[in-house]
């Protein structure tokens, strides 16, 4: 992992065309190596969620190392997956089940499931745009990516988190990226690189398209 600070002339230069900067927390870090969810939900079971790791090795162009995704050329424009846990809260909110002690609602999101969840960032309105993860506060590194498209929920949302979940979570869903730059992500605060300002109220807001839910 790199032991660069924020005031190496080279990461300056790797990441002018990023110069607003965003704290942010990674709250969550997944790597599937399989599968989760088959079919529809009364077809069967899920299997258990992924456990939350204290470090994920991102490979530019490949995605995460132990992911299901690594390195499937039919899935690099979602290599990598994002979503803010504000959206979960909003879901939470709307379905009746959060409190001021569990703003979750017991909702876990590696039930969702991303391989970065963040806090402060308005993941779902970064369809489209160049960003960066800068984990060196934590000991971790700077991991540029290439917002593509949304994240869809899928009908396994209301088995798995609560009944209603998958509706509720259009347009929350988070984002698929495509790693452009190779390093490690870990847990803790964080700052979000991206070109232009974000405005953080927005990380529990949802992006609305025109589509049906899968």
């Amino acid at each position: 992992m790199s032991e660069r600070t924020d005031d190496d002339p080279e990461d300056l230069e790797d990441l002018e065309d990023l110069p607003e900067r965003t704290p942010v927390e990674v709250v969550l870090l997944l790597a599937s190596p399989e599968h989760h969810y088959f079919g529809r939900p009364r077809d069967g079971s899920p299997h258990p969620p992924s456990p939350a790791l204290p470090r994920v090795d991102v490979v530019a162009g490949k995605g995460v190392v132990g992911d299901r995704f690594f390195g499937r050329a039919a899935h690099m424009d979602a290599a990598v997956t994002l979503m803010a846990v504000e959206q979960l809260e909003a879901v939470a909110a709307g379905l009746g089940l959060a409190t001021d002690a569990d703003p979750l609602g017991g909702l876990d999101p590696r039930r969702a499931p991303r391989n970065v969840v963040l806090r402060g960032a308005p993941v779902d309105a970064l369809v489209g745009r160049d960003l960066a993860l800068d984990t060196r506060a934590g000991g971790g590194d700077v991991v540029r990516l290439a917002g593509r498209r949304p994240a869809a929920p899928c009908a396994w949302m209301d088995a798995v988190l609560a009944p209603g979940a998958h509706a509720a979570m259009r347009g929350r869903g988070g984002l698929r990226c495509v790693p452009t730059t190779s390093g490690a992500l870990v847990p803790g605060p964080a700052v979000l690189r991206t070109a232009e300002p974000v405005d953080v109220r927005e990380a529990g807001v949802p992006v609305l398209r025109r589509g049906r839910l899968p």
